[in-house]
Protein backbone atom coordinates (compact mmCIF):
# COMPACT_ATOMS: atom_id res chain seq x y z
CA UNK A 1 0.00 0.00 0.00
CA UNK A 2 1.30 3.47 -0.94
CA UNK A 3 2.30 5.71 1.97
CA UNK A 4 -0.45 8.27 2.55
CA UNK A 5 2.16 10.86 3.54
CA UNK A 6 5.12 10.22 1.24
CA UNK A 7 8.31 12.24 1.46
CA UNK A 8 7.73 14.90 -1.15
CA UNK A 9 8.77 18.22 -2.62
CA UNK A 10 6.46 21.12 -3.48
CA UNK A 11 7.10 24.06 -5.76
CA UNK A 12 4.92 27.18 -5.86
CA UNK A 13 5.36 29.15 -9.08
CA UNK A 14 4.20 32.37 -10.68
CA UNK A 15 5.42 34.04 -13.85
CA UNK A 16 4.23 35.54 -17.12
CA UNK A 17 1.86 33.12 -18.81
CA UNK A 18 3.57 31.37 -21.71
CA UNK A 19 3.01 28.21 -23.70
CA UNK A 20 4.71 25.08 -22.41
CA UNK A 21 5.17 25.86 -18.72
CA UNK A 22 3.17 22.91 -17.38
CA UNK A 23 4.73 20.48 -19.85
CA UNK A 24 8.24 21.68 -19.03
CA UNK A 25 7.78 21.39 -15.26
CA UNK A 26 6.14 17.97 -15.41
CA UNK A 27 8.83 16.75 -17.83
CA UNK A 28 11.53 17.93 -15.41
CA UNK A 29 9.98 15.80 -12.66
CA UNK A 30 9.22 12.78 -14.83
CA UNK A 31 12.66 12.71 -16.46
CA UNK A 32 14.22 12.39 -13.01
CA UNK A 33 11.86 9.61 -11.88
CA UNK A 34 9.58 11.73 -9.74
CA UNK A 35 5.96 10.73 -9.23
CA UNK A 36 3.59 13.72 -9.30
CA UNK A 37 0.94 13.50 -6.59
CA UNK A 38 -0.60 16.98 -6.88
CA UNK A 39 -0.88 19.61 -9.60
CA UNK A 40 -3.05 22.71 -9.67
CA UNK A 41 -2.67 25.77 -11.86
CA UNK A 42 -4.44 29.04 -12.54
CA UNK A 43 -4.04 31.82 -15.09
CA UNK A 44 -4.99 35.41 -14.27
CA UNK A 45 -5.95 36.59 -17.73
CA UNK A 46 -6.09 40.26 -16.71
CA UNK A 47 -2.53 40.17 -15.37
CA UNK A 48 -1.37 37.54 -17.91
CA UNK A 49 0.17 35.70 -14.98
CA UNK A 50 0.50 31.94 -14.50
CA UNK A 51 0.31 30.29 -11.07
CA UNK A 52 1.02 26.68 -10.19
CA UNK A 53 1.49 24.36 -7.25
CA UNK A 54 3.06 20.99 -7.96
CA UNK A 55 4.07 18.26 -5.52
CA UNK A 56 5.93 15.03 -6.22
CA UNK A 57 7.31 12.06 -4.33
CA UNK A 58 11.04 11.99 -3.68
CA UNK A 59 11.45 8.27 -2.95
CA UNK A 60 12.84 7.45 -6.41
CA UNK A 61 13.76 10.96 -7.52
CA UNK A 62 17.31 10.81 -8.83
CA UNK A 63 18.23 14.42 -7.99
CA UNK A 64 19.35 14.84 -4.37
CA UNK A 65 17.34 17.33 -2.32
CA UNK A 66 20.30 19.70 -1.94
CA UNK A 67 20.56 20.05 -5.74
CA UNK A 68 16.89 20.36 -6.78
CA UNK A 69 16.77 24.11 -6.21
CA UNK A 70 19.94 24.80 -8.21
CA UNK A 71 18.94 22.63 -11.18
CA UNK A 72 15.41 24.00 -11.28
CA UNK A 73 16.67 27.59 -11.05
CA UNK A 74 19.31 27.20 -13.75
CA UNK A 75 16.93 25.40 -16.08
CA UNK A 76 13.22 26.18 -15.96
CA UNK A 77 13.19 29.21 -13.68
CA UNK A 78 15.57 31.15 -15.89
CA UNK A 79 13.88 30.02 -19.08
CA UNK A 80 10.42 31.19 -18.02
CA UNK A 81 11.56 33.95 -15.62
CA UNK A 82 9.74 32.25 -12.76
CA UNK A 83 9.27 33.38 -9.21
CA UNK A 84 9.18 30.19 -7.19
CA UNK A 85 9.57 28.63 -3.76
CA UNK A 86 10.65 25.08 -3.04
CA UNK A 87 9.56 23.17 0.07
CA UNK A 88 10.06 19.66 1.46
CA UNK A 89 7.44 17.72 3.40
CA UNK A 90 9.79 16.80 6.26
CA UNK A 91 10.17 20.47 7.23
CA UNK A 92 8.13 20.79 10.44
CA UNK A 93 7.19 24.44 10.87
CA UNK A 94 7.47 26.24 14.20
CA UNK A 95 4.53 28.50 15.00
CA UNK A 96 4.21 31.22 17.63
CA UNK A 97 0.74 32.18 18.85
CA UNK A 98 -0.04 35.73 19.97
CA UNK A 99 -3.08 36.21 22.22
CA UNK A 100 -4.68 38.81 24.48
CA UNK A 101 -7.65 37.77 26.62
CA UNK A 102 -10.04 35.76 24.43
CA UNK A 103 -9.23 32.01 24.54
CA UNK A 104 -11.45 30.41 21.89
CA UNK A 105 -8.99 30.48 18.97
CA UNK A 106 -6.07 29.52 21.21
CA UNK A 107 -7.86 26.45 22.57
CA UNK A 108 -8.75 25.35 19.03
CA UNK A 109 -5.15 25.72 17.81
CA UNK A 110 -3.69 23.86 20.78
CA UNK A 111 -6.20 21.03 20.47
CA UNK A 112 -5.40 20.54 16.77
CA UNK A 113 -1.65 20.52 17.31
CA UNK A 114 -1.51 18.35 20.42
CA UNK A 115 -3.96 15.80 18.99
CA UNK A 116 -1.60 15.28 16.05
CA UNK A 117 -3.98 16.79 13.50
CA UNK A 118 -1.42 19.47 12.62
CA UNK A 119 2.27 18.57 12.17
CA UNK A 120 3.51 21.88 13.55
CA UNK A 121 5.36 22.84 16.71
CA UNK A 122 4.34 25.63 19.10
CA UNK A 123 7.39 26.51 21.19
CA UNK A 124 5.81 29.56 22.79
CA UNK A 125 2.76 31.76 23.28
CA UNK A 126 3.15 35.54 23.52
CA UNK A 127 0.61 37.90 25.07
CA UNK A 128 0.15 41.43 26.29
CA UNK A 129 -1.87 40.13 29.27
CA UNK A 130 -1.47 37.41 31.89
CA UNK A 131 -5.03 36.08 31.49
CA UNK A 132 -4.26 33.04 29.32
CA UNK A 133 -1.12 31.85 31.10
CA UNK A 134 -3.08 28.97 32.77
CA UNK A 135 -4.07 27.71 29.30
CA UNK A 136 -0.45 27.63 28.16
CA UNK A 137 0.61 25.88 31.36
CA UNK A 138 -2.14 23.30 30.93
CA UNK A 139 -0.72 22.40 27.51
CA UNK A 140 2.91 22.63 28.65
CA UNK A 141 3.87 25.56 26.43
CA UNK A 142 6.08 28.50 27.43
CA UNK A 143 4.09 31.70 27.97
CA UNK A 144 5.69 35.13 27.68
CA UNK A 145 3.89 38.31 28.68
CA UNK A 146 4.90 41.66 27.21
CA UNK A 147 2.53 44.39 28.45
CA UNK A 148 2.25 47.05 25.74
CA UNK A 149 1.52 50.76 25.97
CA UNK A 150 2.30 53.69 23.65
CA UNK A 151 5.52 54.45 25.51
CA UNK A 152 7.08 50.95 25.46
CA UNK A 153 5.66 49.43 22.25
CA UNK A 154 8.91 49.61 20.26
CA UNK A 155 10.97 48.22 23.13
CA UNK A 156 8.54 45.35 23.77
CA UNK A 157 8.38 44.40 20.11
CA UNK A 158 12.17 44.27 19.94
CA UNK A 159 12.13 41.83 22.86
CA UNK A 160 9.44 39.75 21.15
CA UNK A 161 11.38 39.63 17.88
CA UNK A 162 14.54 38.55 19.70
CA UNK A 163 12.61 35.76 21.41
CA UNK A 164 11.02 34.63 18.13
CA UNK A 165 14.43 34.50 16.44
CA UNK A 166 15.90 32.60 19.40
CA UNK A 167 13.11 30.00 19.15
CA UNK A 168 13.51 29.80 15.35
CA UNK A 169 9.88 30.64 14.68
CA UNK A 170 8.74 30.20 11.07
CA UNK A 171 5.35 31.89 11.23
CA UNK A 172 3.05 33.70 13.65
CA UNK A 173 -0.69 33.41 14.30
CA UNK A 174 -2.55 36.30 15.88
CA UNK A 175 -5.27 34.38 17.72
CA UNK A 176 -7.34 37.43 18.67
CA UNK A 177 -4.27 39.43 19.66
CA UNK A 178 -5.65 42.90 20.27
CA UNK A 179 -2.56 44.92 19.40
CA UNK A 180 -1.55 46.47 16.09
CA UNK A 181 1.91 45.33 15.03
CA UNK A 182 4.33 47.97 13.80
CA UNK A 183 5.76 47.98 10.28
CA UNK A 184 9.19 47.06 11.67
CA UNK A 185 7.76 43.94 13.28
CA UNK A 186 5.82 42.90 10.17
CA UNK A 187 8.93 43.24 8.00
CA UNK A 188 10.58 40.48 10.06
CA UNK A 189 7.95 37.95 8.95
CA UNK A 190 6.56 38.96 5.53
CA UNK A 191 3.66 36.73 4.45
CA UNK A 192 4.15 34.74 7.64
CA UNK A 193 1.81 36.49 10.10
CA UNK A 194 -1.81 35.33 10.02
CA UNK A 195 -4.63 37.32 11.60
CA UNK A 196 -8.31 36.62 12.28
CA UNK A 197 -11.17 39.05 12.83
CA UNK A 198 -14.89 39.40 12.32
CA UNK A 199 -16.02 40.54 8.89
CA UNK A 200 -17.96 43.57 10.09
CA UNK A 201 -14.93 45.75 9.46
CA UNK A 202 -15.16 48.58 8.65
CA UNK A 203 -18.97 48.82 9.00
CA UNK A 204 -19.00 48.12 12.75
CA UNK A 205 -15.65 49.14 14.24
CA UNK A 206 -14.89 49.44 17.93
CA UNK A 207 -14.88 47.17 20.94
CA UNK A 208 -18.45 45.86 20.57
CA UNK A 209 -19.13 45.19 16.87
CA UNK A 210 -21.70 42.45 17.56
CA UNK A 211 -23.76 44.83 19.68
CA UNK A 212 -23.74 47.36 16.83
CA UNK A 213 -24.60 44.64 14.30
CA UNK A 214 -27.48 43.42 16.47
CA UNK A 215 -28.95 46.92 16.63
CA UNK A 216 -28.81 47.13 12.82
CA UNK A 217 -30.53 43.76 12.45
CA UNK A 218 -27.85 42.11 10.35
CA UNK A 219 -28.71 38.84 8.65
CA UNK A 220 -25.18 37.55 8.04
CA UNK A 221 -22.07 37.56 10.20
CA UNK A 222 -18.64 36.51 9.04
CA UNK A 223 -14.96 36.01 9.77
CA UNK A 224 -11.84 36.76 7.72
CA UNK A 225 -8.31 35.44 8.04
CA UNK A 226 -5.52 37.21 6.18
CA UNK A 227 -1.80 37.83 6.07
CA UNK A 228 -0.75 40.89 8.04
CA UNK A 229 0.64 43.87 6.16
CA UNK A 230 1.41 47.47 7.06
CA UNK A 231 -2.13 48.44 5.98
CA UNK A 232 -4.36 47.54 8.93
CA UNK A 233 -6.71 44.61 8.16
CA UNK A 234 -6.09 44.97 4.42
CA UNK A 235 -3.59 42.14 3.89
CA UNK A 236 -4.09 39.33 1.36
CA UNK A 237 -7.11 37.25 2.37
CA UNK A 238 -6.56 33.52 2.93
CA UNK A 239 -9.96 32.32 4.14
CA UNK A 240 -13.48 33.66 4.83
CA UNK A 241 -16.84 32.26 5.85
CA UNK A 242 -20.27 33.45 6.93
CA UNK A 243 -23.22 32.32 9.04
CA UNK A 244 -26.82 33.45 8.81
CA UNK A 245 -28.52 35.04 11.80
CA UNK A 246 -32.12 36.10 12.39
CA UNK A 247 -34.15 38.39 14.61
CA UNK A 248 -34.39 35.48 17.07
CA UNK A 249 -30.64 35.64 17.75
CA UNK A 250 -29.54 37.64 20.77
CA UNK A 251 -26.25 39.51 21.05
CA UNK A 252 -24.88 36.48 22.89
CA UNK A 253 -25.94 34.24 19.99
CA UNK A 254 -24.15 36.52 17.52
CA UNK A 255 -20.99 36.48 19.62
CA UNK A 256 -21.11 32.66 19.97
CA UNK A 257 -21.66 32.11 16.25
CA UNK A 258 -18.99 34.67 15.45
CA UNK A 259 -16.40 32.98 17.65
CA UNK A 260 -17.23 29.60 16.14
CA UNK A 261 -16.61 31.10 12.71
CA UNK A 262 -13.36 32.69 13.82
CA UNK A 263 -12.04 29.33 15.03
CA UNK A 264 -12.84 27.43 11.84
CA UNK A 265 -11.76 30.21 9.46
CA UNK A 266 -8.46 30.68 11.28
CA UNK A 267 -7.83 26.93 11.35
CA UNK A 268 -8.42 26.69 7.59
CA UNK A 269 -6.02 29.55 6.96
CA UNK A 270 -3.31 27.98 9.14
CA UNK A 271 -3.79 24.64 7.39
CA UNK A 272 -3.43 26.23 3.94
CA UNK A 273 -0.30 28.04 5.08
CA UNK A 274 1.63 25.12 6.53
CA UNK A 275 0.55 22.79 3.70
CA UNK A 276 2.14 25.32 1.32
CA UNK A 277 -1.09 26.02 -0.55
CA UNK A 278 -0.98 29.81 -0.45
CA UNK A 279 0.79 32.07 -2.93
CA UNK A 280 0.71 35.84 -2.46
CA UNK A 281 0.74 37.98 -5.59
CA UNK A 282 0.50 41.74 -5.11
CA UNK A 283 -2.27 42.03 -2.49
CA UNK A 284 -4.13 38.88 -3.49
CA UNK A 285 -3.71 35.34 -2.25
CA UNK A 286 -3.98 32.36 -4.57
CA UNK A 287 -5.15 29.46 -2.37
CA UNK A 288 -4.77 26.14 -4.15
CA UNK A 289 -7.30 23.38 -3.51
Amino acid sequence: MRDRNPYSATILIYCEDKQGIIASVTDFIQEHDGNIIYLDQYVDTEENTFFMRIEWELENFIISTDKIDTLFKEGLAKKFKMNYRLYFSDEKLRMAVFVSKLPHCLFDILARTQSGEWPVEIPLIISNHEDLRPVAEKFGIDYHCFPVNPDNKKEQEEKEIALLKEKQIDFIVLARYMQVLTDDFIKQYPENIINIHHSFLPAFPGAKPYHSAYKRGVKIIGATSHYVTAELDEGPIIEQDVARVTHNDSVKDLIRKGRDLEKIVLSRAILSHFKRKTLVYKNRTIVFS
